[in-house]
């Protein structure tokens, strides 16, 4: 009788390794999903809803750009987020970090979601609203969500970077890049409901349709508090720890700055037209689509949806990428693009045609995926473990300083008195000058995160 071979052994430790990956890859995506939305619903209420509910005494394009002012007070309070989370991250662990910053960007969320408006009364008193309050109100609560999500991109990021194999880390790097795609989608969706159902032009939107997205935050934090909860810390970490190299440092934000200033400065303006492509995509292009080419808001959010999809894949291809052929390659291809694209982006909107909108809302996004998705690896491998976390954040959001506050503010502007194609000549400028920094960058998709980066890493 012919006996049977044996089955195969089953690896169950690569069947555990990868599991727990998905497990950490799932944590950083939802984490960052959740925090990018909340920061989205924000900027899609300040193109749609805060002009007239927060600012209802200034004329329309007063009252756009004091709304975009406030939506750009979050970027300035990023960098002190970078500096606060990363020194506890860079001295407690990643994970006990990110927990904070879940919770602190939820629940500011949830807040402004209840706040009365202008006109607005509370428990029967202020009969004429609560008047200067409320955008008081409002830009605390902003500079909460700027502080939170200071801290939030560079432990995400960390989280999964420090976790992935050899040569497979722009790969890995590459969920918490994918929560801004997943998060506009759902911050579209969640305003396109609102909308349909509510009345896009509605007093009911204005009233309180515009809230429920904001509200919706807290079933999101919660899902997303339980999974970061469950996730062990990085590897990277722990052997720091096992060496008791923490109490080596005092404050990693001194220890950055005296050892990489330099490269966190060009680095920061690298970033820069990264957040400028994405903010102007998204944020201004759906105001610009509803006061100056009056298209409606179920139309702007519905093509916000499309964009995002495609934000999403361009992304994930960028990054995969970027394994192989290296990070700053594939950022500066997207920055050459960009320039012309800047040039090109104003004059096919003012046609007017709801396809040309789509198309540049897609583009732009696109531009913005393909120089994001390398970045969630590119920054943390720039930097030693000791003080990567604080690194990585200043660097980061350093350029949404540069390309996320300003830009906006400076479109609305030169909207409100000139012609649109100026912005473009804005961007084109910007991106000219982040190709000249990602060019001055070093490579180091080959560096190893357990070890301080090569010392040619550190000159620019």
């Amino acid at each position: 009788m012919q006996r049977k071979s044996p089955a195969p052994p089953v690896d169950t430790t690569e069947t555990a390794e990868r599991r727990k990956l998905r497990k950490v890859g799932s944590a950083s995506l939802i984490g960052t999903t959740i925090e990018y939305y909340d920061f989205f619903v924000y900027g899609t209420a300040a193109a749609l809803v805060f002009p007239v509910v927060f600012f209802p005494s200034s004329s329309p394009a007063v009252g756009t750009i004091a709304s975009f002012a406030t939506f750009g007070v979050a970027f300035f309070a990023r960098p002190v987020g970078s500096v606060a989370f990363g020194h506890f991250g860079d001295k407690f662990g990643r994970k006990r970090t990110l927990v904070w910053t879940l919770l602190i960007m939820g629940l500011s969320t949830v807040a402004i979601g209840l706040f009365p408006g202008y006109e607005t009364g509370v428990f029967g008193i202020f009969e004429n609203g609560i008047g200067i309050w409320a955008p008081i109100l409002l830009v605390v609560m902003r500079f909460l969500q700027g502080l939170a999500m200071g801290g939030e991109w560079a432990g995400a990021t960390l989280l999964t970077a420090e976790y992935a194999r050899e040569g497979q880390r722009g790969r890995m790097a590459v969920y918490p890049q994918l929560g801004p795609a997943v998060a506009f989608f759902l911050a579209s969706g969640t305003f396109f409901i609102a909308s349909v159902t509510v009345g896009a032009t509605s007093e009911a939107f204005l009233s309180h349709g515009w809230r429920l997205p904001f509200l919706a935050s807290f079933l999101l934090v919660m899902v997303g508090l339980w999974i970061r909860l469950s996730i062990d810390e990085t590897p990277v970490f722990k052997n720091r720890q096992a060496k008791h190299e923490p109490a080596q440092v005092t404050l990693p934000f001194a220890d950055a700055i005296r050892t990489q200033w330099r490269q966190i400065l060009i680095s920061g303006m690298a970033m820069s037209t990264l957040f400028a492509m994405f903010y102007i995509g998204s944020t201004f292009l759906t105001s610009y689509g509803t006061t100056e080419l009056e298209f409606s808001r179920t139309t702007i959010l519905g093509f916000g949806m499309i964009a995002a999809v495609v934000l999403g894949i361009t992304t994930a291809a960028a990054a995969i990428l970027s394994d192989r052929i290296g990070r700053r390659k594939v950022i500066g291809a997207a920055y050459v693009v960009a320039f012309f694209w800047s040039l090109l982006l104003f004059p096919l909107l003012d046609t007017g045609s709801p396809i040309a909108l789509l198309i540049g809302l897609t583009i732009t996004l696109s531009l913005y995926g393909v120089a994001n998705g390398p970045a969630g690896a590119l920054l943390p491998e720039m930097f030693p473990s000791r003080y990567r976390y604080t690194g990585a954040g200043l660097s980061y959001n350093l350029g949404g300083i540069i390309g996320g506050a300003i830009p906006p503010i400076l479109a609305a502007q030169i909207v409100a008195v000139s012609s649109s194609i100026w912005v473009g000549v804005l961007l084109a400028g910007l991106s000219a000058a982040s190709l000249l920094c990602v060019v001055a960058l070093p490579e180091t998709k080959d560096n190893d995160l357990n070890e301080s980066p090569a010392p040619s890493a550190h000159r620019v």
